[in-house]
């Protein structure tokens, strides 16, 4: 499966959160952990909230006349959550990086460099998207075509509202309902199950190895807030100008010595031997107790469904950390 390099989607992603206005993010643990199933399709057979109906998107409010049945998905994080809420039947077509549920209909299509006529051979009724490169909105609108645009989510709130959104775009409330509750009572589950252990645990969150990172402001960054871990990050965003996305200095995060490194993109080569490898590294406390965790690099650059498997994946973490 062809994938854009993480740091490219990460950096095109923000850029379009901050013109917008809003922050965004991007990183599954190799501790073991039972792997969670989600998400998994919760059925509505019966549920017809009535159409027209006018959902709130980033781009105003969209007016859907009726229950979509050709859905075009450009959103890796829209495909997973159309799957997870019982929409899978309506989607007709989704983007290249759209790799997960495994039965989504990928396609060549792409979220970031979209291709007008190409969307439009397949006869869309609804399109969702995050990155709009400048007239993808436009150029669908005046195609007649109801289209959704949702930047990263900023906050956990901000995903359960984009799930309720999807819920009402396409007829599946009950099930966008049924996961939003099901995502708070594992994440809470998550917390729970480690005992405190994450209070006052400091880490550090690589999004690539040209250092570049998460504050506690973005979306993943209140993840680990959740566990009540210190970011090593935040000091170097004080005034938000990173607009929580900073890059730090090797000086910086070896000073910092965070207690466990969590890596975001091992997907793209990085390992504890590489982190261990670099000058000045091996010295740091997370090193020597082997405090460093291989994330998902998919898992932990969503902000749907699968957040509950990025929040085991920490409280695994967590677990080793205390049992070191």
């Amino acid at each position: 499966m062809k994938r854009i390099a993480l740091p490219l989607a990460v950096m095109l992603t923000v850029a379009a959160c901050t013109a917008s206005g809003t922050t965004a993010t991007t990183a599954l643990v190799t501790p073991t952990v039972a792997r969670s199933t989600t998400p998994q399709a919760v059925t509505t057979t019966t549920e017809d909230p009535g159409f027209p109906v006018t959902v709130d998107a980033d781009n105003g409010p969209v007016i859907i006349e009726a229950r979509p049945q050709a859905i075009i998905s450009l959103s890796a994080v829209a495909t997973e959550m159309l799957f997870a809420i019982g929409a899978g039947p309506q989607v007709v077509a989704v983007d290249d990086q759209s790799n997960y549920p495994p039965d989504a209909p990928v396609t060549d299509l792409s979220g970031f460099t979209p291709n007008i006529e190409a969307i439009l051979s397949y006869q869309p009724d609804l399109v969702v998207i995050t990155f709009d490169p400048g007239d993808l909105v436009a150029s669908l609108e005046a195609a007649r075509i109801p289209v959704l645009s949702y930047t990263a989510a900023a906050t956990i709130d901000d995903v359960y509202g984009q799930i309720d959104a999807l819920g009402q775009a396409t007829g599946n409330q009950e099930g966008a309902s049924a996961v939003s509750a099901g995502i708070e009572a594992d994440l809470a589950d998550a917390v729970a199950g480690t005992g405190g252990a994450g209070e006052g645990v400091t880490y550090y969150h690589e999004i690539d190895n040209t250092l570049y990172t998460v504050t506690s402001s973005t979306f993943f960054g209140e993840i680990y807030g959740l566990f009540g871990m210190v970011n090593i990050a935040d000091a170097a965003d004080e005034d938000g100008s990173a607009f929580g996305y900073p890059q730090l200095s090797s000086e910086y995060i070896v000073s910092d010595d965070p207690d466990i490194i969590f890596l975001a993109d091992a997907l793209y080569g990085e390992s504890a031997e590489t982190v261990a490898e670099r000058p000045g590294w091996a010295v740091m406390t997370a090193v020597q107790n082997g405090d460093i965790v291989e994330l998902d690099s998919d898992v932990a650059s969503r902000w749907g469904p699968r957040i509950v498997d990025l929040a085991r994946d920490i409280a695994a973490a967590l677990e080793t950390h205390g049992a070191g």
